[in-house]
């Protein structure tokens, strides 16, 4: 325990000794956990969102402006009789250029010179999810692509395959960037912490002169590491929280009409912890490799 209280204590005053070089390893290493933190930021919540996309997800069936209502009759009835739908609905004509210009209010007054409505009619299907595994919904979609009357046929499960297979490439990415980084942060506290012990070299032949244990001559550079690794980290979630906000209070109204954005939320409690002590222990690991030698 006496150890330990040393370490903190020789470690702050150490910190503020030298809090020029202190600072730019502080700096690397938020630098490194920012870019680490905004990968997981991104990625959980657009895996959150693919969820909630996952779960109603439905197909639209777009109808040839000629398709007549025996032919619509009979694509309904097979959607039916299917066991894949666990709801549709008729959009008309109308019914399209009405939503599109809800939803896009700013290209609103783009429609007011169409000469016809260029938006077809359309079945919307509601999928039910336990047909995703047994494949009935793309069955389905299959045979509903060759009906009569159809001119399209748009899967949203199609484009959610999509954008987790991106998901994942860009994860994938973003960790091989972060871990460069963290090492390059290791690296720059322990030539921070390096360079204290360097200025504390006689300090310490004369602790070792007299037989003092091992954890009071390395304890206070691995807790200086430790320390700065901690200040990083916070540093990093405070950026990444400010940026969460600003980036909602920007971009929040414009992505409302796609994107619910009640479902955006920062870091849980549980992972920005886990980040902070990975902070702390890159920092603790970089003092550690300063004060190997000793």
């Amino acid at each position: 325990m006496r150890a330990l209280e040393y370490s903190f204590r020789e470690a702050v005053h150490s910190l503020w000794r030298a809090r020029g070089s202190s600072l730019f390893a502080v700096v690397a290493i938020a630098l490194a956990l920012l870019v680490l933190g905004g990968l997981l930021l991104v990625t959980s919540n657009v895996e959150r969102l693919v969820a909630q996309w996952s779960t109603a997800a439905e197909f639209s069936v777009y109808l040839r402006d000629d398709a007549t209502s025996e032919q619509r009759g009979a694509l309904e009835g097979l959607i039916d009789e299917s066991g894949v739908a666990a709801g549709r609905q008729y959009v008309s004509k109308a019914e399209a250029l009405g939503r599109f210009r809800r939803d896009f209010a700013e290209l609103a007054s783009l429609t007011a010179s169409f000469e016809q409505n260029p938006f077809p009619a359309s079945v919307e299907v509601r999928v039910r999810p336990e047909t995703y595994q047994d494949g009935r919904a793309e069955a389905l979609v299959t045979r509903l692509a060759s009906a009569p009357g159809v001119a399209d046929v748009r899967y949203d499960r199609d484009w959610l395959v999509r954008v987790t297979a991106g998901l994942d490439a860009v994860r994938g990415v973003g960790f091989a960037l972060g871990l460069v980084m963290i090492v390059a942060a290791a690296f720059t506290v322990a030539t921070v912490v390096r360079l204290a012990l360097h200025q504390r070299r006689d300090e310490i032949e004369i602790m070792q002169l007299v037989g003092s244990p091992y954890s009071f001559i390395r304890g206070p550079f691995v807790v200086e590491g430790l320390l700065q690794g901690g200040v990083g980290a916070l540093v990093a979630l405070a950026l990444l929280w400010l940026g969460f906000r600003a980036a909602l209070g920007w971009w929040g109204g414009s992505l409302a009409p796609v994107v619910d954005t009640g479902s955006l939320h920062f870091l849980p409690l549980q992972l920005a912890t886990w980040l902070v002590a990975g902070g702390m222990a890159v920092g603790a690991l970089g003092g550690l490799a300063a004060a190997r030698n000793i």
